[in-house]
């Protein structure tokens, strides 16, 4: 009984060390992209630039739950004043249909957990999901 737990655990932890490490190339492929993409309106520490462009960090559309509207804006762009958190943007995005689901997904990820974000990652399911909804 004793080996048999034993294995169970093991497997257990083999998986979720995969797991983390998918998680952390994850992260690099985001910031990556985050770095050639975003960082020139959105600013390296996320904080983007007043009255033009929203902030990333701490911002509640991007640790919030619709993640399906994140993807959109990324896919699709925008072009509308932003109100974000009291304050608004009015500088369009661009849109980024050439990224693929994963690539926007990483992205994601990356954003939703850098500077002083702390939420789910995103997977490539929500990511085709969310462009079904359009």
């Amino acid at each position: 009984m004793q080996k048999m737990q034993f294995k169970i655990v093991s497997l257990i932890l083999i998986a979720l060390f995969y797991c983390i490490q998918g998680n952390a190339q994850n992260m690099q492929k985001g910031k990556k992209i985050y770095e050639t993409r975003c960082l020139a309106c959105h600013q390296a520490d996320g904080g983007g630039v007043p009255n033009m462009n929203a902030p990333l960090d701490a911002a509640s559309n991007v640790v919030g739950k619709d993640i399906a509207r994140l993807v959109r804006i990324i896919r699709y762009g925008y072009n509308e004043r932003v109100a974000l958190d009291g304050f608004y943007y009015s500088n369009a995005m661009t849109a980024s249909p050439d990224l693929k689901d994963n690539e926007i997904a990483d992205l994601l990820t990356y954003i939703r957990n850098s500077w002083s974000n702390k939420a789910s990652a995103v997977t490539i399911a929500q990511v085709q999901a969310a462009k079904k909804k359009k």
